[in-house]
């Protein structure tokens, strides 16, 4: 039976590798969720709303605020 020995190293250097690929995934999330907030906007400011819609942005706040909860990080501040 063959075992290959992985050296702290590679493991450092295959995670970061891990890290750097979840981090361009979020980036892009990020970006989409960019535009799909570009379009309600323009729709509300085109119906003759505000740009920013108060309530939701604070739904929105607390929902972001509650995840590293959810994910097991600590507390927002």
């Amino acid at each position: 039976m063959t075992t290959i020995t992985t050296t702290p190293e590679q493991l450092i250097a295959g995670s970061r590798e891990r890290i750097d690929a979840l981090d361009d995934r979020i980036i892009g999330l990020i970006q989409e969720r960019m535009a799909v907030s570009a379009v309600i906007q323009e729709a509300r400011i085109g119906a003759g709303g505000r740009r920013v819609h108060l309530s939701r942005e604070m739904e929105v706040l607390s929902h972001w605020e509650r995840c590293p909860r959810q994910a097991g990080g600590p507390p927002s501040r």
